[in-house]
């Protein structure tokens, strides 16, 4: 698509093209994540969600067990592997040959996805700071590795975040950790801005605004603003009527780089992948 760059990754051994911008549909299996219509705790409802989530289009699973909302639980690596065994175990029973990303920061957990359930892509809200194996870990499972950009840790994250240049910060921060897993042999990186992470209502909005700034990295980028803070404490309400904020934002990412959107709502991102690309191609 014109405007993206022709970023392929390889996915288990297949290659995805991200010039062609994808959609990652959420699977929550958590009991507090911030947007309570997302989690899926019982066998049917996670076969509903995985089954929905490629019926509308949806080319990535990402799945989650830990809740990176301030104030959720803290659960162990042992509890987050427990509850990711199970899912993964109906998921792999649903959609044997679906692309898998697991979104958590332990490299214990991140390494039993892969190995056990061919989980393709690893989804780290940390950057690796939560867990200094988390690279070298990546590097020798040989996956695609999500790099987000977050200060400090979920619970703290948002007392009071600053920067005295935001983009300059996280251009400086993502150089860092790329050359690390350069240096690692890790090959495919993909950047996540962390929208709602460690920033303000006013740093989520700059950064929308110069997004593509990132793009001098050189590596292709996944945006995760789906019914997030920054559009229901600016417009009011909660998630739950954060829709069409949600398709306002994603409409602004593409525009502005994106290759994949991670969402709850899968048709309605397609579809604007389907508007933005029109445009771009006439």
């Amino acid at each position: 698509m014109k405007g993206l760059l022709p970023y392929t990754i390889n996915v288990g051994g297949n290659l995805m093209d991200l010039g062609e911008p994808q959609v990652m549909g959420i699977l929550n299996i958590t009991p507090d994540s911030f947007y309570s219509a997302s989690r899926k705790n019982t066998e049917g409802e996670i076969e509903e969600r995985v089954e929905r989530i490629l019926a509308e289009g949806g080319s990535i699973i990402d799945i989650g067990a830990y809740s990176s909302r301030p104030g959720a639980d803290n659960i162990s690596s042992e509890e987050e592997m427990k509850r990711l065994r199970g899912a993964l175990r109906i998921l792999r029973s649903v959609a044997p040959d679906a692309v898998v990303s697991v979104d958590t920061f332990r490299a214990d957990v991140a390494k039993m996805c892969v190995e056990e359930y061919g989980v393709q892509i690893i989804n780290d809200i940390s950057g690796g700071e939560l867990d200094s194996k988390m690279f070298e870990t990546v590097a020798a499972l040989g996956v695609p590795y999500i790099l987000m950009h977050m200060k400090g840790n979920p619970q703290t994250m948002q007392v009071e975040p600053h920067y005295d240049d935001l983009l300059s910060e996280m251009l400086q921060y993502f150089g860092h950790k790329v050359q690390q897993l350069h240096e690692l042999g890790v090959k495919d990186i993909i950047l996540d801005p962390g929208f709602g992470f460690a920033k303000t209502l006013e740093h989520n909005y700059e950064l929308m605004n110069r997004m593509q700034d990132l793009q001098v990295l050189g590596l292709p980028m996944l945006v995760g603003v789906s019914r997030k803070s920054m559009i229901y404490k600016l417009l009011g309400g909660a998630p739950e009527g954060a829709l069409n904020g949600t398709s306002v934002l994603n409409t602004l990412a593409l525009l502005k780089g994106a290759s994949i959107l991670r969402v709850h709502d899968v048709k309605e991102a397609v579809e604007v992948v389907q508007i933005v690309k029109k445009m771009l191609t006439c």
